[in-house]
């Protein structure tokens, strides 16, 4: 078991190092003159020059990233170019805790709800509530945040007017007593998820219904409960990777959500930042964005050993 932890943790940090440089990469190649953004339209040749210098911006690309990849490794993730003196790493904490929170909540409903709807499509196979939860999911799946995140605010907030239509709270805000403002974001980043995970609960369950060994324990007259939890012992095992690497994606989708919703989180950061062409801000954003990803992703496949040794080997 330890063999197979220590093979995964060194494949994720060779991934994170890979994506350090695409990230590198791909900020070298955007758009736009940052010293011009900072000092205005009117900057002379020389301050632009001065500004370059004082940032790195003159050094070969290979050195910068050098340099930005050490000061990661001990923690310095410098300061913000479009909000002057304040720290990254600070910065990344504070919203990353809000965006934790929004996903964490985000879980607790999707998880269950999904593993209970696609079970209970997966045993009716054929019947009119598999039909009306196979149609549902796909809605939900086929439908961009963005749209059902509208429709959600124009109906329970503008329309009913049960929750409030924007998600904006003070900095160091007690998350749970301003939590009706969550709660449309929260079914908003959960629905795609929730499609998507309910069809392959369903799916999965499917299969294990037509299995030679439900048919087996069938035939030896297993009540009906015993012969179910066979087939969600089997079927569940592969939804555990499926909804570990969709949380994934969840960290990241929150970049849309939190925009549409002026929710404070490190989505919204990552799309400031980029708006601002803030480098160093997101360099760090969105490189802590993909960390999270692989460590979920780790999560998932020790979770899975636990639940099929066979993986180990």
């Amino acid at each position: 078991m330890t063999k197979f932890i220590g093979k995964r943790l060194i494949n994720m940090v060779i991934t994170l190092f890979i994506a350090s440089i695409i990230i590198f990469t791909l900020t070298e190649v955007m758009p736009g003159d940052v010293a011009q953004m900072i000092l205005g339209q009117y900057a002379t040749p020389e301050s632009l020059e001065a500004v370059r210098a004082q940032l790195g911006l003159d050094k070969p690309a290979v050195v910068r990233y050098g340099d930005w990849i050490w000061g990661v490794l001990q923690g310095d993730l410098g300061t913000s170019m479009s909000m002057k003196g304040v720290s990254i790493s600070d910065l990344l904490l504070r919203r990353g805790r809000n965006s934790l929170f929004l996903a964490a909540f985000a879980t607790i409903f999707l998880v269950p709800l999904s593993l209970v709807v696609g079970v209970i499509a997966g045993l009716r196979e054929g019947s009119w509530l598999d039909h009306f939860i196979s149609t549902s999911s796909l809605v939900a799946l086929s439908l961009p945040s963005f749209i059902s995140g509208t429709f959600l605010m124009l109906i329970f907030a503008i329309w009913l007017k049960i929750v409030p239509a924007m998600s904006s709270i003070a900095p160091g805000a007690n998350l749970f007593k301003v939590f009706p403002k969550l709660i449309l974001p929260i079914i908003t980043v959960s629905l795609v998820l929730l499609g998507y995970v309910a069809r392959m609960v369903r799916a999965s369950v499917i299969d294990a219904s037509h299995s030679d060994y439900a048919r087996t324990a069938v035939l030896k007259g297993l009540p009906y409960h015993k012969v179910v939890w066979h087939i969600l012992r089997n079927a569940l095992m592969p939804t555990v990777t499926v909804i570990a690497m969709n949380l994934g994606w969840l960290i990241g989708g929150l970049v849309i959500v939190e925009t549409l919703f002026a929710y404070p989180g490190l989505g919204r950061l990552v799309y400031v930042a980029i708006q601002r062409q803030d480098i160093p801000l997101i360099q760090a954003s969105v490189l802590l964005t993909s960390a999270v990803y692989l460590l979920l992703n780790l999560a998932s496949d020790i979770i899975y050993t636990f639940l099929d040794p066979r993986v180990r080997y």
